[in-house]
């Protein structure tokens, strides 16, 4: 019945699809962690740009953030991420770039939310006792905050690893790229997709229960 799959590196190409996820949601943990500290912050000039930033890019579709990554910053600009020479490295870390610019709008605005849970009483007695803005963020929001919205950003990264599918627009060979190739050139349509299906399955399945579980051991209690 999945003769069909002979000749095709499927493995291969969910191997990619995993590399992706993880490295953009690095990316967009630590990006989305600085946008939500400018949201929140004292200085005016950083909150607009943090607002700007989160507003503009959940509102563009990832298609365009991704397209714009290959023709604009590679072919317009010349922007090679240091892979000049290797098209496929390129485009790989051109869709982890695009993919980290827009997940980090949503990681910020699900950690924004776990900030505002914190008790403002606490950030006062922190500034009360001498700790500037930064030490307060660090050593008393964030923790409680990270603890909060674990469950949110499962779900962030359940999207991310979907989400992944586009970058199959600029040539990365993941696992949306060789459903295409299949589908072209064998005739089991509802297989082929039954069997992409099932790897996302296998992907994001996991991610949730596995959060999920370690959302409720870590939830602060209040």
């Amino acid at each position: 019945m999945f003769d069909f799959l002979e000749g095709y590196d499927l493995l291969g190409a969910f191997w990619v699809t995993i590399q992706l996820t993880l490295l953009s949601a690095v990316g967009s943990l630590v990006w989305g962690t600085l946008l939500a500290a400018m949201r929140v912050g004292p200085v005016p000039l950083m909150r607009g740009f943090g607002t700007f930033y989160v507003n503009t890019v959940r509102n563009i579709p990832l298609t365009v953030i991704i397209l714009f990554t290959s023709l604009g910053l590679s072919q317009t600009l010349g922007v090679t991420m240091g892979a000049a020479d290797n098209f496929e490295t390129q485009n790989f870390r051109l869709a982890v770039l695009g993919l980290t610019l827009y997940t980090s709008a949503f990681v910020c605005e699900a950690l924004r939310s776990g900030i505002n849970t914190v008790p403002v009483g606490q950030a006062e007695a922190a500034r009360a006792i001498g700790l500037n803005f930064t030490q307060v963020l660090t050593l008393v929001v964030l923790p409680q905050a990270f603890r909060s919205v674990v469950g949110p950003l499962a779900n962030v990264l359940i999207a991310l690893t979907k989400n992944t599918t586009v970058a199959a627009a600029i040539g990365v060979a993941e696992a949306a790229l060789l459903m295409k190739e299949m589908i072209e050139n064998e005739a089991q349509l509802i297989l082929i997709s039954a069997v992409f299906a099932f790897g996302f399955v296998c992907l994001t399945l996991p991610t949730g229960l596995i959060l999920g579980w370690v959302g409720k051991k870590v939830a602060v209690k209040r």
